[in-house]
Parts: structure tokens; sequence; C-alpha cells
């Protein structure tokens, strides 16, 4: 069976030269075309801190740390692991926004999480300001706001790929701020908060060559059924298959190595 990744047809897209708007990528190789990708699937709503999924006992107005029943997973490229949110290997608590304001620095790459929803990214600036990708736009906004009684965490060190010092990342977020629709080359949140921190071109939609040498391993591990492997062909897919579980639960029938399971 073909990788499921290949169906674009829910996503709204124009083919447009490849470049980056800020052109701080102009002397990068550029490879045909991009497809420019509409941020449908982009997760900050207006749901009630109710709507979120934390008990009375984990309330939006508790500071935390507390836990959260969440979907895990590893991922590599060939046998470098790119990505990691495993229990076992690192700390996966969440705070509530008002307390994660007081551990972040300029330049964090920061998570929002909710059941039943993708988790959202941003790039942390200063006092209570982000700067994120949200509903086909990037803006800066005040983190209090935007959580809608969401909880969060720092996640630096959930890709494996060296960060770039903070002032570069702040100057790739800010260079973007109130780019809309077409000038965006991120298909949500993560990929853009990922990129402005690693700088990795991978990030975005059609930025890397397809090659059957490279491919992207996705582990899984779902409760009680074990780990299932997918495979990828792009970074961007992986991302938006492990999105799309997170935002569903559901793990839908894709190209899976060794039967799927360990």
């Amino acid at each position: 069976m073909g990788n499921q990744l290949d169906r674009i047809t829910h996503l709204n897209y124009s083919e447009l030269p490849t470049g980056d708007p800020s052109g701080l990528e102009k002397d990068e190789l550029r490879v045909g075309v991009a497809y420019f990708f509409s941020d449908e699937e982009e997760e900050v709503d207006d749901r009630t801190p109710s709507d979120c999924g934390f008990t009375k006992d984990h309330s939006p107005a508790e500071e935390g740390p507390f836990s959260v029943s969440e979907v895990e997973y590893s991922a590599f490229c060939s046998q470098e692991c790119i990505f990691s949110k495993l229990r076992e290997n690192e700390d996966l608590n969440v705070y509530s926004a008002k307390t994660l304001l007081t551990m972040c620095k300029p330049g964090d790459l920061l998570e929002l999480v909710a059941t039943a929803q993708a988790p959202h990214w941003a790039i942390y600036e200063q006092d209570d300001q982000v700067i994120h990708l949200h509903k086909g736009e990037i803006r800066k906004d005040s983190l209090l706001e935007i959580s809608n009684g969401r909880h969060g965490r720092i996640v630096n060190n959930r890709y494996r790929y060296r960060p770039l010092p903070p002032d570069l990342v702040m100057q790739n977020a800010v260079g973007h701020l109130g780019l809309s629709s077409e000038e965006i080359c991120w298909t949500n949140a993560e990929s853009f908060a990922a990129w402005c921190r690693f700088g990795k071109r991978e990030f975005k939609a059609g930025g890397e060559v397809h090659s059957a040498e490279q491919q992207y391993f996705l582990k899984v591990h779902l409760s009680g059924s074990g780990v299932h492997t997918l495979v990828f062909r792009s970074l961007e897919d992986m991302i938006r298959e492990r999105r799309r579980v997170d935002a569903s639960g559901i793990l839908k029938e894709l190209s899976l190595v060794n039967g799927g399971k360990e």
C-alpha cells in the first residue's frame, strides 16, 4: 500500500518558486518548486479550560508540574535519532502558562498541549510575548491569551538537531512577522517554530530532496498495542502524520516497517 501521506487533496496549495521570504537563505541550493500550504490544521482555538482535557485535579489555574496522557514517539533519519518524546527519557510534565513564563528565556521553543488536539508550538520572545504561526499568519501574541487553558512546557531538546544561538532564533522569528497565506512555507506551528530554532530547511514544505536512500522512521508508542514503526519520505510528512495522531488518537494504515509492530 502506498504511503497515505502522498494524498494532499485536503490541502489548498499553489505552485510557487522556492525562496525564503526573508532572503536569509538566498545562497542555499534550490530544488525545483515548493508547495506552500494553507495552515488548515492550526490548532489554537476558543476552547474553554474545561474542554482541554484537564480534570479539576489538574485545572488550568494550578501551577504544575503534572502529567497528561499523551502518545509518545521517537523518530530517526537513517540510524540517527532526530526526535524523542519518551517519558522514560525526559520530563514530559506540563505547567500553567503563568508558571511557564517564569521558566522561559528568549528563543526557547514552547509547546502547548490539550487532549484531542495537535500541540501548538511557539518561540518565546520576552515578557509574555511569543511568535507563532496561527491561522495562516505569523504573528506575535501573549502566551497567557493564546493558551486558552492549555498547559505547556519548554521543548528545546525535543528535536536532536544542533540549535542556533538565541539571537539567530529570534532573528528568524521576528524576520517573518506579518507573513501570511501564500508567503508562508510551513504547514503548521511546529514546523515554523522548529525551523526558527534549528534553521533546517527540512521543516519547510517541499524543503528537501526525496531520495530512496534517505527515509524517516517514526516509532509510535501506543498504550496497550506496542510500538508501531512508520516510514516517510520527508520530515514534513512525518510531522504532519504525528500531529494528526496527536489530534485524533488514531493511527491510520500507512507504510509500515516489519509489519508495523515491535
